[in-house]
Formats: C-alpha cells, sequence, structure tokens
C-alpha cells in the first residue's frame, strides 16, 4: 500500500523557490552559529496594479532538513498573499502547511517565521504608502500585558487592527526573556498578536537606537550626567518609528499600552491611574504626534488591565512588569556601561563638603546625586552623594539635608504653554509633582535655559534628568535639569 506524501517530504522534495532571490528583493535571515541553523527568506512586492501584494519569493537553507521545509513553507504560504496579509503567516501557520511538527523540529518553523518577518517588516517600511484606511490602527506591542490589553481593547473598536513590536536591542550578555525589545520578544508579541487574529509585523531599529539612544546614554555618563534614556526613545526613535510606519499602511492612528490620556488630541494628560501613570516618559512627544495616537488605558487601572487580559484567556495576565532599561535586562549598569562604553572602574577620591577626603570610590560615573548606597562610608549619621566631577573622578558626599533646594536650573525648556499655567514639576518617572512655578514671563516655544521655584525645598535631583512641568494635570513643557 502505498503511503500518502506528507507535507514535510513535499517540501523536502520539491522545495519552492530555493535558491531564488528576486529582484529589488528585502531579505530576512534567522539563526547562525550558535546552532548551524539559517533560514533566508526574501520577497518582491508589486508595482502598479499589484501594488501592496507579495509579487515574488524565495529563499535559502542550511542546517536540518526541516529548515529546508519549512523555508519553502513559508514562500508558498507567501503566494498570491498582500503585504499585511502574509504580516498573518507565524510559526503555526507553517507547521499546519508541513503537516504538523515535532516538537525537536518546531525550531525550523520558528526560525523560517524570524527569517519572513524580518523581510516583511523591512519592506513595509520601504513599500510605497497604501491606501489610508480610517478604520485600521496600528498597535505597539511589547509582549507585555499592558500592550496586548491595548490591542485587545482597539481590535474591538476598530475594523483593522494591526500590530508591531520593534527589535531594538541584542545582546547575549542579556536575558532576553525580561527584555521588551529582544528577538524573543519579538517572536512572544507575535504569537500573541496571531492568537488575536492581528496582523504583526517586526521592525529591526537596532542600529537607530544604539546611535539615538544607547550611545548618548553612555556619553552622558562619561560627561557626569544621569540621563533618562526612555524619554529620547520616546521623543526621538521608537514612537517616531511606528508613526511613520502607520502612516505608510494606510493606518488612522497609533495606539500604546501607556498610561496617559490627551486633552484636545495635542495636550498629554496624566492617566487615570497616578500610580501607573507615563506621561513623565512620553513627555518629548510633539503635539503634531500626539494627535495621531492612541492610549487605550488612560482610563483603567492596572488591575482592571489585568482583569482584562485573564477573562480574555491570555497568559501575559500574570507576567510581571519588566523593571530595567529595555537593553540593561538582567545586566548590570556597571558591567553595561564597561562593555559598550569602556568606562571601567577608576579609583578616585570621596570627598566632604569642605573637600576634606574621606575615602576611595570605584569610579564616578557609577554614582549619582542623591545616592545612599555603595558609599562604605559609616559615621553618625548617614551620607548620601551631593555631587560628581568626572572630570576629577571626585564624589561629594554629605547629610541628606544639603540636597535640599529652593531651585531647579533648566536647559533646552519647550514650552507648549504660557510659562504663568505652570503649577507642578516631576523629577522622577514615578515621583510626585513637586508645586512651583516657572521663573519669567514665558510664551510657548523653546528657551536654552530657565529656572523653576519650587513652593518647598525638595531634594536634588542629578544633572541630566528630565523635569516635566505640568499645569494641573497637563503636561505642558520639560527640559532637562541642569549641572
Amino acid at each position: 500500500m502505498q503511503r500518502s506524501e506528507t507535507g514535510l517530504q513535499r517540501h523536502l522534495e520539491c522545495p519552492c523557490a530555493r535558491g531564488h532571490t528576486p529582484q529589488r528583493a528585502f531579505t530576512g535571515a534567522a539563526g547562525g552559529a550558535a546552532c548551524g541553523d539559517l533560514v533566508r527568506i526574501s520577497l518582491a512586492l508589486g508595482e502598479g496594479q499589484q501594488q501592496g501584494l507579495i509579487a515574488d519569493a524565495g529563499f535559502d537553507a542550511s542546517g536540518c532538513g526541516a529548515n529546508i521545509a519549512a523555508g519553502s513553507a513559508a514562500v508558498a504560504l507567501l503566494r498570491g498573499r498582500g503585504l499585511l496579509q502574509a504580516a498573518r503567516i507565524g510559526s503555526e501557520e507553517i507547521a499546519r502547511e508541513l503537516g504538523g511538527l515535532s516538537v525537536g523540529k518546531l525550531h525550523a518553523a520558528e526560525l523560517a517565521a524570524d527569517a519572513l518577518h524580518r523581510a516583511l517588516g523591512q519592506a513595509a517600511r520601504a513599500c510605497p504608502p497604501l491606501a489610508p484606511e480610517p478604520s485600521r490602527a496600528l498597535v505597539a506591542m511589547s509582549g507585555g500585558v499592558d500592550s496586548a490589553v491595548a490591542a485587545l481593547l482597539e481590535r474591538e473598536r476598530c475594523a483593522e487592527a494591526v500590530a508591531v513590536t520593534l527589535e531594538l536591542w541584542s545582546d547575549q550578555e542579556n536575558d532576553g526573556e525580561q527584555s521588551c525589545c529582544s528577538a524573543q520578544a519579538v517572536r512572544r508579541a507575535r504569537a500573541l498578536a496571531h492568537r488575536l487574529g492581528m496582523a504583526h509585523l517586526s521592525i529591526d531599529l537596532r542600529a537607530e537606537f544604539r546611535a539615538g539612544v544607547v550611545e548618548h546614554w553612555i556619553s552622558e555618563h562619561a560627561d557626569g550626567l544621569t540621563p533618562n534614556p526612555c524619554i529620547r526613545c520616546n521623543g526621538s526613535v521608537r514612537l517616531d518609528a511606528m508613526l511613520e510606519l502607520a502612516q505608510r499602511l494606510g493606518a488612522s492612528t497609533l495606539a500604546t499600552g501607556h498610561y496617559a490620556r490627551t486633552e484636545d488630541g495635542r495636550t498629554l494628560r496624566i492617566a487615570a491611574d497616578e500610580r501607573k501613570d507615563q506621561s513623565y516618559v512620553l513627555c518629548a512627544l510633539a503635539p503634531r504626534s500626539l494627535e495621531r495616537m492612541r492610549f487605550p488605558l488612560g482610563e483603567l487601572r492596572k488591575d482592571q488591565v489585568r482583569e482584562l487580559a485573564r477573562a480574555a484567556g491570555l497568559e501575559v495576565a500574570r507576567r510581571r512588569d519588566s523593571q530595567d532599561l529595555c537593553f540593561l535586562a538582567g545586566t548590570g549598569r556597571e558591567a553595561f556601561l564597561e562593555r559598550h562604553g569602556g568606562l571601567r572602574r577608576r579609583a578616585g577620591a570621596l570627598l566632604g563638603q569642605a573637600g576634606e577626603r574621606l575615602g576611595e570610590h570605584p569610579g564616578a560615573h557609577l554614582f549619582t546625586i542623591g545616592q545612599r548606597r555603595g558609599l562604605g562610608l559609616s559615621g553618625a549619621q548617614p551620607l548620601y552623594v551631593l555631587g560628581t566631577d568626572a572630570s576629577a573622578n571626585t564624589v561629594t558626599v554629605g547629610p541628606r539635608s544639603a540636597l535640599l533646594a529652593g531651585e531647579l536650573e533648566l536647559s533646552g525648556l519647550t514650552l507648549h504653554r504660557e510659562g504663568r499655567v505652570v503649577d507642578s514639576v516631576r523629577v522622577r518617572a514615578h515621583g510626585r509633582q513637586l508645586p512651583c512655578s516657572l521663573a519669567g514671563e514665558l510664551a510657548p516655544g523653546g528657551y536654552a535655559a530657565a529656572r523653576v521655584r519650587l513652593d518647598s525645598p525638595a531634594e536634588r535631583t542629578a544633572p541630566g534628568q528630565l523635569a516635566c512641568l505640568y499645569a494641573g494635570d497637563l503636561v505642558v513643557g520639560h527640559a532637562a535639569i541642569a549641572a
């Protein structure tokens, strides 16, 4: 009795377009030397009446036979699909095309899906814009519970929700499972989006993120500053790239899982759940960007978000929130600065307020104003870092009372409203709003320097950190805290 041919056999014996690379192709690859398995998929988009369709595709693969079959299956599934239809193909669909795969061979389907989606991400960023579709929304997904529920709510609100995940950082020293922007996070978010019935695109922004965020973070540490990389990332790298993609895909809006709201469509507003509010890390967004954004979680509490995820049967309902900076993800700050920035331990003097030497520290770049731990000093009262000098490699310490200040010096101020409306300032992402006033009669616009008068003295914040200015619950400006 002749045995019927399986999908795996068919794609092994007659692989679709193996070794073929279309003209003007977009190519994605996954795998590599570590495992010996590699899948490369190339695709080309149609022109004219075929605009937005996959006009041609090919693949190549090395390693086990399952890789060849999975690459062939991915190419077969691409035929006749539009870009957004192709973005619904994942490892499960590739495995089904092969007639099912054993647990040991599922890795091949995952590699083929990774390679396919890297090619699709390139194509999506370069293709001619699709026709505007008012009922289409792009949703940022990180693989966590907040972005998952934002996607869930957008899918219920509009006719077509398309998910996007950014791959921002890749480092073998990191814990990719803890990161919201690693290759593992992209794969997790893709599976979740497909489960929700959504197309999913992944965009490789590793080069832009390194140049626009990480290198600035390293250089500012070397200069003795304490930067907040999330502000720069949201303001000029991550959200800008997704807004551009939304426009290219014909989507009317970009939705994210941030806890924030907007007023009049152009002004950022504190979230209903003030404990989770993220207006601080979004404050550098331009009003023209906010006009095209939605924050579905802005009126919800965190417990409500988790309950919505549980009700929808999403496993991420129990996933804990990430606490690290995304590019650290299990790597200590000191180790990261040494490996990527060459900032090594360098013994220097711990000084008292009068300049007297009290001890030694391992490097001024490892300390920030207000820090208490790691000083290695004991005395009648606790000591805190009052200042650092990167060039002299010194750290000055003193009592907590010496940290109090009644004014903040600002640099690079951006004001969206008149300065007289400013009534509070926040200097930490989850810090409280400090009642204040902005010195001078300042009109909306940009200023090289400014000064904030606090109603009551508060602990000084490290130079380089961001000051977010509020009028009630509205974000009306932002600036860096000056040295």
